[in-house]
């Protein structure tokens, strides 16, 4: 489904991805994990080419476009079978919760309106919005606003939603209605690779989990070796600041 070969990306002197190897299976929630700078969210704008990886090769189903070197339309084909949930959730202020929804479709997709209407008016009411269609971003909450953009995305057909930390910028209170539809997403069989520091999402839901740290994967596993009974002492660190009473052996 998706393979990463090599991947480097350095912002001016700063190298952020030190030769990223990973592999995503068809219908696997891959969940990473680490401290802040580890390269996590540029890992994930790597793979939909928000940021162009310096060296490396990415493919996608089968579709490869090289690092530095991928043309607009090698770029532009690659994110037709990708789709990304924002942290801070990018929604169209002056759109609607439906307008938001409908517009990759008509823009990006030159789908008729009134059957992106239809499409988008369902995942709504999947996302438990069906009531706020026609209110604006500034009318939700920010866990709305987040559901509105998993609708937006799965409005795309993705062949793989990528979820940049998409909690964080959440009142606690609102985290699980969104990672309640995260769940159901997954448990649909939607390939999601999530970059959170929501360890109980990633240990009910995860296939596996990736700790990164200073650019590289320390280690990757079930979410039973890595948050459970981590190997290495960089994760066990980790871990141990992340978690009140931790529940792996050290």
């Amino acid at each position: 489904m998706i393979e990463l070969t090599n991947i480097t990306k350095s912002f001016k002197k700063n190298e952020v991805l030190k030769g990223i190897d990973l592999q995503v299976k068809k219908g696997e929630v891959l969940v990473i994990v680490g401290p802040s700078g580890s390269g996590k969210t540029t890992l994930l704008r790597c793979i939909n080419y928000l940021e162009r990886p310096d060296e490396g090769t990415i493919s996608v189903e089968g579709f490869s476009i090289e690092g530095k070197n991928a043309s607009r339309k090698d770029i532009l084909a690659l994110r037709r079978k990708t789709a990304m949930v924002f942290q801070h959730y990018n929604l169209f202020k002056n759109k609607t919760v439906l307008e938001n929804v409908m517009e990759g479709l008509i823009v990006a997709q030159k789908m008729k309106a009134a059957e992106a209407r239809a499409l988008s008016v369902d995942l709504l009411q999947k996302v438990g919005l069906s009531e706020k269609i026609n209110d604006y971003p500034a009318q939700l909450s920010g866990g709305q606003q987040q559901r509105v953009g998993i609708a937006r995305a799965l409005a795309l057909n993705p062949s793989v939603i990528l979820f940049d930390e998409p909690t964080s910028a959440l009142d606690p209170e609102m985290v699980g209605e969104v990672l309640a539809i995260m769940k159901k997403i997954a448990r649909e069989g939607m390939t999601m690779v999530v970059v959170t520091h929501e360890i109980d999402f990633a240990r009910e839901v995860a296939d596996r989990v990736v700790f990164m740290a200073d650019g590289v994967i320390v280690e990757q596993g079930t979410p039973d070796e890595v948050l459970a009974h981590p190997k290495h002492e960089r994760t066990k660190q980790f871990l141990k600041r992340l978690v009140r009473e931790p529940e792996y052996e050290i």
